[in-house]
């Protein structure tokens, strides 16, 4: 008698596959893990920190500016993108924008009045600056966020 062999997807060429596939997929993984831990430190300007983007950053979060706007795609989007507006609008435009708010423009969404003395306006600035020079790598890629 002459059997016929079945030429059909076998237990084993299935459990082959999966453990192929999943021990491709967890090199590809590790490899992607060490080649970001690798740039991350490149991409960095932590050494540029100083006092004043400290303070900034602190005025920043309670004031809770994340709740309207974005930072680097992070947080809301109701106002613009912050993580380019030092380059953009320059530290003049950004102190005298804060200090000029609300603007009470029938139709405008209004940011509110921090009531900031100058020194923390220039905190402010300096913090933006600060995110600014972060390598996003050409992240937005819209300039106006």
């Amino acid at each position: 008698m002459n059997q016929a062999k079945s030429s059909g997807f076998t237990k084993q060429m299935a459990r082959n596959m999966f453990y192929g596939g999943s021990v491709f997929f967890i090199l590809v993984f590790v490899g992607l893990i060490f080649d970001s831990e690798r740039k991350i430190p490149q991409r960095s300007n932590a050494q540029n920190l100083t006092e004043s983007v400290i303070k900034g950053k602190k005025l920043w979060e309670t004031r809770n500016c994340i709740g309207c706007h974005t930072l680097l795609g992070e947080g809301a989007y109701f106002a613009p993108e912050l993580g380019n507006v030092y380059k953009r609008r320059g530290p003049d435009f950004i102190k005298a924008w804060i200090a000029s708010q609300p603007t009470h423009t029938p139709g405008r969404r209004q940011m509110p009045q921090f009531n900031f003395s100058e020194a923390q306006l220039n905190d402010m600035v300096e913090f933006l600056k600060w995110t600014g020079e972060i390598n996003t790598e050409n992240w937005p890629p819209n300039i106006e966020g």
